[in-house]
């Protein structure tokens, strides 16, 4: 029995549902054949022998969904070795690289979709081919732990905010109302943004502030919000 390197690719962006609600949606992509014909799999594909990790998710996410972002991640190995859902008995084994990325609505309005591309709810998937339901729910639980930091919620923003756009990426991912006054508060003491001087403007007679990340300061500066409630 030989060993496979593959690359998988959970890519999370705020887009809207079937119900026009913003969520948190990952693409996916409809298997063509066997096993698991016709369900659906997160984008991924072979790791070629002259190819670097990262290169190799890039090009296998690009290839299969039309997405570039800026940054991927390493998530995690998975290679139980029963995870193919195929007889072991001369076939490969399988140990999955798993890449993952968040992107602005701006960036995920340009992937591919197709018949078989398509952007599901991330908290309600179908049953997907090979263990990739445990790569989503184990991407899941640590991007709701990482989202303590403001500086991972900025993949979903852009380079200014309100602090209600802040604080609704706060919402959709961690699935739960946050007390707007508790948010601020917590936001602020954090020192992870600064306000830019200016506001939205138009259509309101108190427009909201306009705010940014503090570039000067690491991930590791910046911390953590841990009072945030709901």
């Amino acid at each position: 029995m030989s060993l496979t390197l593959a690359i998988s690719n959970v890519i999370f962006a705020l887009r809207p549902d079937d119900s026009g609600r913003l969520a948190l949606m990952i693409p996916l992509v409809r298997r063509i054949r066997e096993p698991h014909l016709g369900k659906w799999a997160l984008p991924g594909g072979p790791l070629l022998g002259a190819e670097s990790l990262e290169d190799a998710a890039g090009r296998n996410l690009a290839e299969t969904t039309g997405l570039t972002p800026r940054y991927l991640e390493q998530l995690y190995s998975f290679g139980n070795p029963d995870r193919s859902n195929t007889p072991l008995a001369g076939q490969d084994r399988v140990v999955s690289i798993v890449y993952w990325a968040l992107v602005g609505s701006d960036e995920a309005d340009r992937a591919v979709e197709s018949e078989n591309v398509h952007w599901l709810c991330a908290d309600a998937l179908p049953d997907l081919a090979f263990d990739h339901n445990l790569i989503v729910d184990y991407a899941l639980w640590r991007l709701r732990a990482k989202v303590n930091y403001s500086r991972v919620a900025h993949g979903f923003l852009g380079e200014e905010f309100t602090m209600a756009q802040l604080r609704e990426v706060y919402e959709i991912v961690l699935g739960k109302a946050v007390d707007p006054g508790n948010f601020r508060r917590s936001v602020e003491a954090s020192g992870a943004i600064l306000p830019t001087g200016r506001v939205v403007e138009g259509g309101s007679h108190r427009p909201p502030a306009l705010y940014t990340y503090d570039k000067s300061r690491s991930l590791a500066d910046r911390g953590p919000l841990n009072k945030i409630s709901h």
